[in-house]
């Protein structure tokens, strides 16, 4: 795995910077790495990127909002890539809250990470923002029990976590922009490297967690591993339907991972 530059802010949706960075995969292309800046009366920050990119995620968030100003950061689940500039962020972000969940909780204070500013949201409660109220949601599929995205009714936008994610062969500006094979076999791939128990599902119980979503309507998908989604919906469930029957991943083993190393 090799880290490479953050990306330039840019505009996700309406009221919502994209704070992004690239994770190569050998064998697989390239991770999108995404954060977000929800602007508003009560600024709020969801996640915080990878840990060694600290410096370069803390200039990127400091050139679109004085991180003093964030009222909320919010933390979908307590992977690395998640937590990357945590501890910066809250630093710089002295009155902010942290968004979690009873569990998210539990395991963020097992790696010594400070928990007295800790705000417990459990799916289908929700966040005032001053300009808008953001419900947090179990997605369809995840890797970490803790995991909750959120749904912004206003803005019609859905913050996906790791759900919806896809390895890309080069990196896009929005999700339109992989042809519609690679972001099919993409998502497919993902899901069955975040979510090894898809397989394991009900097929009408996982439909129903799909058509959750479905009925949400969102107009924008932001996750954290895949460009935003404008319009999109239908095809993403679509693709993740899919991908509970999709072969299941294996990865290298070390044969393959020495092949990998003595070409890089």
């Amino acid at each position: 795995m090799t880290l490479t530059h953050m990306h330039s802010p840019r505009r996700a949706a309406e009221g919502v910077t994209l704070l992004s960075a690239d994770l190569s995969l050998p064998g697989l292309g390239i991770l999108p790495i995404n954060a977000f800046v929800l602007h508003g009366p009560r600024p709020m920050l969801v996640d915080t990127g990878l840990p060694g990119l600290r410096a370069d995620f803390m200039a990127a968030l400091a050139s679109v909002i004085d991180p003093a100003d964030l009222a909320y950061v919010w933390i979908t689940h307590t992977d690395a890539d998640y937590l990357g500039s945590l501890d910066a962020v809250l630093q710089a972000a002295p009155n902010a809250r942290l968004v979690t969940t009873y569990l998210g909780m539990g395991k963020m204070s097992l790696m010594g990470r400070p928990v007295d500013r800790a705000y417990l949201l459990n799916p289908g409660q929700t966040l005032d923002l001053g300009d808008r109220a953001v419900t947090a949601l179990a997605p369809p599929c995840f890797d970490a029990p803790e995991t909750t995205g959120l749904f912004d009714p206003r803005g019609g936008i859905l913050f996906s976590a790791d759900a919806f994610g896809c390895p890309v062969s080069s990196p896009a500006e929005i999700a339109a922009d992989i042809p519609a094979e690679a972001l099919r076999a993409g998502m497919q791939v993902w899901a069955q490297i975040d979510a090894p128990w898809l397989g394991m599902t009900d097929g009408a119980a996982y439909a129903a967690r799909l058509d959750e979503v479905r009925r949400l309507a969102p107009r924008t998908i932001l996750g954290s591993h895949l460009p935003p989604a404008h319009g999109m919906t239908d095809t993403l469930l679509g693709n993740l339907a899919e991908a509970r029957t999709a072969p299941p991943f294996i990865g290298p083993d070390q044969a393959a991972l020495e092949s990998m190393m003595a070409a890089a």
